[in-house]
């Protein structure tokens, strides 16, 4: 069983970095990934049954991370959305929350927390399925 992730940063290193962790200690693959806000949205609308989870960063190449789970949510209300920044703050969790993401990890300290809680939506699954 794998879940397929969505990984929306700009930065190259931190991508193949993010992938390459969840790949190999998640069930998760990662199906694709973007730079920007249109281009992720684009991704994801025309690939609505290939994705499970986006991880987002806020501050993107082009356009908002923030914006982009509001998007997100428009369009798979039952989809998880993470976000995961190094500009994570209590207003920034607040809105987060307001817009319906699942969960907010800091790059700088809580990419351990992230990787947990990828691996945790892999036994949600599994278990799900096997019930």
């Amino acid at each position: 069983m794998h879940l397929q992730a969505f990984v929306v940063e700009d930065n190259p290193t931190i991508r193949e970095n993010l992938v390459g962790a969840l790949e190999e200690l998640t069930c998760m693959k990662v199906a694709g990934s973007s730079a920007t806000e249109n281009e992720a949205l684009a991704w994801l609308e025309q690939n609505t049954d290939r994705w499970d989870l986006v991880i987002v960063d806020l501050f993107l190449k082009q356009g908002s991370g923030l914006h982009l789970a509001e998007r997100i949510r428009r369009l798979r209300p039952n989809q998880k959305i993470v976000v995961f920044s190094n500009y994570i703050n209590a207003s920034v969790r607040k809105r987060c929350a307001q817009l319906g993401v699942d969960a907010v990890f800091d790059k700088s300290t809580e990419i351990d927390s992230l990787v947990d809680y990828c691996a945790h939506q892999c036994i949600c699954i599994s278990q799900a399925q096997a019930a």
